[in-house]
C-alpha cells in the first residue's frame, strides 16, 4: 500500500501526460475533443482510471473510446517514461458523466425558475385569506380610554380589568406576565 497522498500526485502527473500526449503525439482521425477531467490511482498504484469527456454527439463519443482503447499502450509507456516509476500503473479510460449531470441539473433549475415565475404572475393580484397581518401586538393605549365608559372589563379579554393591570409586556390576552409571576411568589 502506498501512501494516498503520493497516489493522488501520480494521479494528477498522470492526467497531465495523458491530456498532453493526446494534444500532441496522438494522431488518430477517431479522436475528437476530448478533455481528460480526472485521473484516479488505486493505493497499491496499480490501475489507473483516466475520466474523460468528448465534446460532440454519440458517434463523436464513440469514435473516441475506440481511439483511447487503441493508444492505451503508447500512453502507458509515455506515462513511464515521463514518471520514472518502477510499475506503470495500467489504464483504463472512463467517459465522465459530470458534464451530463450539470447539464440535467441546469435544465431542473431552468424548471423550477419557471415554475416560481409563473407562481408569481398566480400572486400578483391575490390577497389574504384572513387578516393581512395575523400576528398578536401590543394593546393601544387609544383602545383602553374607548374603553372607559364607566364598566371596568378588558376589551380584549373580556376579563375585570385588574387583571391585566399586572402586565408589563403591553399585551392584555389573560396570561400573566414573568413579572406578575415573580412578584406573586
Amino acid at each position: 500500500m502506498a501512501d494516498p497522498a503520493r497516489a493522488r500526485r501520480l494521479a494528477v502527473r498522470i492526467r497531465q501526460i495523458v491530456s498532453a500526449t493526446i494534444e500532441m503525439q496522438i494522431k488518430d482521425p477517431r479522436l475528437g475533443m476530448v478533455t481528460i477531467t480526472d485521473a484516479r490511482v488505486t493505493s497499491d498504484l496499480r490501475e489507473a482510471t483516466v475520466f474523460y469527456t468528448v465534446y460532440g454527439d454519440a458517434q463523436q463519443i464513440e469514435d473516441s473510446a475506440r481511439a483511447l482503447a487503441s493508444a492505451t499502450g503508447v500512453l502507458r509507456s509515455t506515462v513511464g517514461k515521463q514518471t520514472g516509476i518502477k510499475f506503470v500503473p495500467t489504464l483504463a479510460f472512463v467517459a465522465d458523466i459530470v458534464p451530463d449531470t450539470a447539464r440535467e441539473l441546469e435544465e431542473a433549475l431552468a424548471r423550477v425558475r419557471e415554475a416560481d415565475a409563473e407562481l408569481a404572475r398566480a400572486r400578483e393580484g391575490a390577497e389574504y385569506a384572513g387578516e393581512p397581518d395575523p400576528y398578536r401586538k401590543p394593546a393601544d393605549d387609544a383602545e383602553d380610554e374607548d374603553a372607559d365608559d364607566g364598566d371596568d372589563v378588558d376589551v380584549a379579554t373580556d376579563e375585570p380589568a385588574d387583571a391585566a393591570a399586572g402586565r408589563t409586556d403591553g399585551y392584555a390576552d389573560g396570561r400573566p406576565s414573568a413579572a406578575a409571576e415573580r412578584n406573586a411568589s
